[in-house]
This record gives structure tokens, sequence and C-alpha cells, in this order.
């Protein structure tokens, strides 16, 4: 079962790096926060290395 990233939206400050990054998997909503719009639109990789491993304040984390 491949792994899915989950964003705590609440403590999401909004860079937009996620979005940019990998923005096949993240997007920022009208709030100016980021969104998880499809978890599986990226390797499991690209979204580690690309996003989870360079969040500011580690709001983006894999699914239990």
């Amino acid at each position: 079962m491949a792994k899915e990233p989950l964003i705590d939206r609440e403590a999401c400050i909004g860079c937009g790096l996620c979005a940019d990054n990998v923005p096949n998997v993240f997007r920022m909503a009208d709030d100016g926060k980021a969104e998880c719009h499809d978890p599986k639109g990226a390797p499991e990789e690209e979204i580690g290395k690309n996003a989870i491993d360079v969040c500011p304040v580690a709001c983006i984390r894999w699914k239990e």
C-alpha cells in the first residue's frame, strides 16, 4: 500500500514550497494554506524529498 501525504493545515504557514515543488500533489487553497489535491500524483520519494523534507514548519507527514 502506497503512503499518502497529509497536511496539518492549522500549522501550515502558506509558504507554497510544497505546491511549487510538487504541483501534481499539492496546491494552495483559497485560504492561502496548502492542501493535498492528489495524494498519488507523484512518487513517494519525490513527495518526501521535495515537500515533506523542505517544509519549514514540518506540517506535512505521511498518513498512518
